[in-house]
């Protein structure tokens, strides 16, 4: 391995579904997982260690992350069909696994179609939509940690909440899972998958630059509807807008910053809690430094 694969001070914008933030002091996208194993176990890159997938739930500050950011997005994508279950490398984007499930007759997985990201996001976080969520099919996941081995950990080892997941170990990172679904002839997958891509296209504004949804739903409510009700769609700082379509959407207008987005992140927070008083509980991960 050679320190051509490795880019210093890449700037992160493009690889985040915002299109905000400032660099990486050394960013690294392994080819499979041989080679992040190597790079792990060579023990030459700088830390702290930052994985992200296709970086649809993030949102990077302008200053950047310190430390190697590594992307397992189109690298990690294997996916096989065992006795143990259907197996997913976690670069997969969950549309892309939607698909190939429903293609397969499995059913349970059409709610990947609705989530942006990876499936190593959608583990982090739990991710879900259309009343399912990631967790509900996992039997257990590979892991790799700081030394670049592999971990296989079981289901019951995290502690699994509403869009949370808690590792047993902190520098460990999920590189692929098993599901559990199962298999149905007679089942029509692909229609319930256009479907739901249909209500997402109606509902969102999936031509803008955004992160998904901002924030949980809190308990017996919808965040956009809370956000709605306090008066700020269309809320604006620089070039980012909480969206007309969907309040629980922060549009990036075009070269928006990450500090714009962050300030409107704040502003809603302080509005809902005031008004409604409810505390929102951010959904997007804030990753980086300011910029000093």
């Amino acid at each position: 391995m050679t320190n051509a694969l490795i880019l210093k001070n890449e700037s992160l914008n493009k690889y985040n579904s915002w299109r905000v933030g400032g660099v990486a002091d050394a960013l690294f996208a392994p080819k499979n997982l041989d080679d992040l194993k190597s790079f792990l176990k060579s023990e030459k890159y700088l830390k702290p260690l930052t994985f992200i997938g296709l970086g649809s739930n993030i949102l990077i500050r302008d200053g950047g992350i310190r430390g190697t950011v590594i992307v397992t997005h189109a690298t990690l994508n294997e996916i096989e069909m065992t006795h143990e279950g259907v197996y997913v490398a976690c670069g997969n984007t969950c549309a892309k696994i939607a698909k190939n499930l429903a293609k397969e007759h499995y059913v349970g997985g059409e709610f990947f179609a609705g989530i942006p990201g990876t499936i190593g996001g959608a583990l982090a976080m739990n991710a879900g939509c259309y009343g399912s969520e990631t967790w509900n099919y996992v039997t257990k996941v590979s892991m790799i940690n700081e030394q670049g081995n592999i971990v296989t950990r079981q289901k019951n080892e995290f502690g699994i909440s509403y869009r949370e997941v808690v590792k047993p170990v902190l520098n460990e990172w999920f590189v692929g899972v098993w599901f559990n679904f199962e298999k149905n002839m007679t089942a029509d997958p692909e229609s319930k998958i256009k479907e739901y891509l249909t209500h997402r296209k109606d509902t969102q504004p999936l031509n803008w630059p955004t992160a998904g949804s901002t924030f949980r739903n809190p308990k017996d409510t919808f965040a956009a509807k809370l956000i709605e009700e306090c008066g700020l769609k269309g809320f604006r700082v620089g070039n980012a807008e909480v969206s007309d379509k969907h309040a629980n959407f922060i549009i990036n207008l075009g070269d928006a910053s990450a500090k714009d987005i962050e300030s409107i992140i704040n502003h809603i927070e302080s509005e809902v809690l005031k008004k409604k008083g409810i505390k929102l509980e951010k959904e997007v991960r804030i990753l980086g430094d300011f910029l000093n």
